[in-house]
């Protein structure tokens, strides 16, 4: 299933106008510009159905990044979401994943996340 990047597109820039500078976007893809220079790359496979990565790329500014994917790395088995994860500030911390599996949800909850930390930074 081709996720429809032009309806997470158009969520991210109405719903998300207050921290979302601008959206580019791929056949599978997304990068969101937020307001503080940082950005969140979304990427949906084309090859292996429904596997995605929520990337909010902040180690320039502060050393952090937050990602949600579910790639079934061995080594977060044990995460109760598993295989999907949450990468907290760094690779290797790693917690349940709290996104939804529809993209519309899981991009709304990851936008919601990146406005409330952003918050939380200043």
């Amino acid at each position: 299933m081709i996720v429809q990047v032009d309806i997470l597109k158009e969520i991210a820039e109405v719903e998300f106008s207050d921290i979302v500078v601008d959206v580019l976007t791929d056949l599978n893809t997304l990068r969101v510009i937020i307001t503080d220079e940082s950005y969140c790359d979304i990427w949906f496979s084309l090859k292996l159905a429904g596997r995605y990565s929520f990337h909010w790329e902040r180690t320039f500014l502060d050393g952090k990044i937050y990602r949600h994917d579910n790639a079934p790395h061995v080594r977060w088995k044990n995460v109760k979401t598993f295989p999907q994860h949450f990468h907290n500030s760094s690779e290797d911390c790693v917690e349940e994943s709290f996104l939804p599996e529809d993209p519309s949800g899981a991009i709304r909850d990851f936008l919601s996340f990146i406005s409330d930390k952003m918050i939380i930074l200043v």
